[in-house]
């Protein structure tokens, strides 16, 4: 697999697309970070890593709204592996003129925009979600 971030970005959609309640997708740190800032602003449930065969597996619980819909309306990879994007602390693009979130992996690891931007901490802009 060439771009697993894109990977687990489309098996989130995909999951939220068909109604399941929940996706997997193999681990790494990149990957359970990402997760875990999804997480924190509420676009998932739960995340948590299990070994199945040896190997380390990431579960994503979906969130939905009252009305069953997924809440996450929108999610787009933003820097890919044939093109890179990075941008600056005062260069940090609002998602959907601030109602969704973009993570980005900055030196101080990886985060969603609003806080990249409290610190003044620039980096390679990873997805956006709405």
């Amino acid at each position: 697999m060439t771009d697993p971030i894109a990977d687990m970005l489309t098996r989130i959609r995909n999951a939220g697309a068909a109604g399941h309640a929940s996706t997997e997708c193999p681990s790494s740190k990149l990957l359970l970070a990402i997760a875990r800032v999804l997480e924190k602003e509420g676009y998932l449930e739960d995340v948590r890593v299990e070994a199945r065969a040896g190997f380390p597996v990431l579960l994503m619980s979906v969130r939905y709204d009252e009305e069953t819909r997924p809440v996450i309306d929108g999610i787009r990879r933003v820097s890919k592996p044939g093109r890179r994007v990075y941008v600056g602390a005062d260069e940090i693009p609002k998602v959907r003129n601030g109602l969704g979130v973009g993570v980005l992996s900055t030196s101080k690891g990886v985060m969603a925009d609003h806080t990249a931007r409290e610190n003044s901490i620039g980096g390679e802009m990873l997805c956006e979600v709405w």
